[in-house]
């Protein structure tokens, strides 16, 4: 998949590594080379300490008063409950995605309606909330300068905007709590640790409370403290039941790279220890050229039984990682990956058909889900519609072709804009019906917007349509 799909993936909600969590300027260099993978299990390192319980939250210019106003009736951890690990449970997301609230879902909290009314204050003047959010981070809290890239270019607004997402959507409790357990698991390769989220927490009431002045009071800042409290809870907890079982990350050496186009990519690693994942599902990779920046990739196929991975990269106009993953790395070179995330993945316990859109380098994780499906040995069937802007584009169409032509129930077709005249999600309707499919959608984030709203269009619910970009899963649901 394309570079920096998901936006709200940020550090402290995402996006760097420092010495605790093995990184550092020498991790390029492993004391030695991975091994092939033997087997599917879990992978094993020594489970660090529990984590610390985060200290409360001190709002900027404020006195530590108790909050008042009415208590979170949504998400169901209290602010700073105990933060023991839950029961272990699989590594892998629930295999639906959360369904969307109906129209006659209850009201907004009076927490939500608070919060959205800050944004709203907010919204004209995101670039100094977020400028300003980052100047006090790291003014009063040097010491987690070295969580982000050198350059915050690219990084400059991730963390916040994923903050205020998160509690935008408080309400919308099934996909927001699922979100925020897959992105705590995924901080740990950063080396975030719990001590660290009282100190964003602070600034982001510090920055809201300057730029939202007009309608800021205590009421408001009490619903945003345990706003705060309850989304960093839920994250701080998944981690640390992730730590007794899995490690924060695993080094991965490119065994094969081949160059499809000048630009696209299929680049093949060998984990140093099991990696599980499931068809559908994406990681982060960080490269030795550029560290502490992490961009997501999806799997390019089903689990192998030789433990290898597949992405398909395309260089995107100044992409720091995909450039240096599709011009620079060669057989042999060590990148790191985070842990598995996404819940785009095949039901098997339902025969429903599939009906699946891959634009560009999107076709990746589509070919991983047919795989999937030929594995289980299902006869079920399944539609690809492989969209692209011209012939040139389709560099994986005789790899799709040639499971076309193994499997009776996959049907393939090309979508070339130039020829058709008509975008991907247009060409969709011309055939059908649909209603008896599950929708897959991967690709560029205004196909996949089109797309949903083009399946909408043609009778499939929400709660069948699944697509790779969380931050439009979570808005699509309200």
């Amino acid at each position: 998949m394309l570079e920096a799909r998901h936006t709200m993936d940020a550090p402290t909600t995402t996006s760097a590594d420092n010495g605790t969590s093995g990184g550092g300027g020498e991790w390029f260099t492993p004391r030695k080379k991975p091994e092939p993978v033997s087997g599917p299990g879990p992978a094993q390192r020594p489970a660090p300490a529990e984590g610390r319980r985060p200290a409360a939250i001190r709002p900027v210019g404020r006195p530590t008063a108790p909050p008042t106003g009415p208590a979170p009736t949504t998400l169901t951890p209290a602010p700073f409950a105990s933060a023991v690990a839950p029961p272990a449970a699989s590594r892998v997301p629930a295999q639906r995605p959360a369904p969307a609230p109906s129209p006659c879902a209850p009201e907004a909290s009076p927490d939500a309606l608070l919060v959205r009314r800050a944004m709203a204050e907010i919204a004209p003047v995101a670039d100094k909330v977020t400028s300003y959010f980052y100047a006090l981070l790291f003014v009063r809290h040097p010491d987690l300068r070295s969580l982000f890239p050198a350059s915050m270019d690219t990084q400059r607004d991730r963390l916040l905007r994923a903050l205020l997402t998160a509690a935008e959507h408080i309400d919308n409790t099934d996909v927001l709590v699922d979100y925020l357990q897959n992105l705590g698991r995924g901080h740990r390769k950063y080396g975030t640790r719990p001590e660290h989220y009282p100190a964003v927490g602070e600034c982001l009431i510090g920055a809201l409370s300057k730029y939202a002045a007009g309608v800021w009071n205590e009421e408001m800042e009490a619903a945003w403290v345990r706003t705060y409290t309850t989304i960093s809870q839920i994250m701080i907890d998944a981690a640390a039941a992730d730590e007794l079982r899995a490690p924060a990350w695993w080094y991965a050496e490119v065994v094969t790279h081949e160059l499809r186009t000048p630009d696209i990519a299929v680049v093949t690693v060998r984990p140093d220890q099991p990696y599980p994942f499931l068809a559908g599902q994406y990681t982060s990779v960080e490269t030795p050229w550029w560290p502490r920046i992490w961009r997501h990739y999806s799997f390019a196929s089903a689990p192998r039984s030789d433990g290898l991975l597949s992405f398909h990269v395309k260089a995107v106009p100044a992409g720091w990682v995909s450039n240096a993953l599709v011009h620079r790395a060669r057989p042999g070179d060590i990148i790191r990956l985070g842990p598995p995330a996404g819940s785009m993945t095949v039901d098997h316990t339902s025969d429903s058909g599939l009906l699946c859109l891959g634009g560009g380098t999107g076709i990746a994780p589509i070919k991983a889900l047919v795989e999937d499906v030929a594995e289980h040995g299902e006869r079920r069937p399944v539609e690809v519609f492989y969209g692209a802007r011209t012939d040139h584009d389709l560099y994986d169409i005789d790899t799709m072709l040639r499971l076309q032509q193994a499997h009776p129930w996959l049907s393939v077709r090309a979508i070339i804009d130039q020829q058709a005249h008509q975008q991907l999600p247009d060409a969709v309707r011309a055939y059908g019906p649909w209603n008896e499919y599950d929708a897959y959608l991967s690709g560029p984030p205004g196909m996949i917007r089109s797309g949903v709203d083009a399946l909408r269009d043609i009778g499939i619910p929400s709660d069948r349509i699944r697509h790779d970009s969380l931050e439009e899963l979570v808005s699509a649901g309200n």
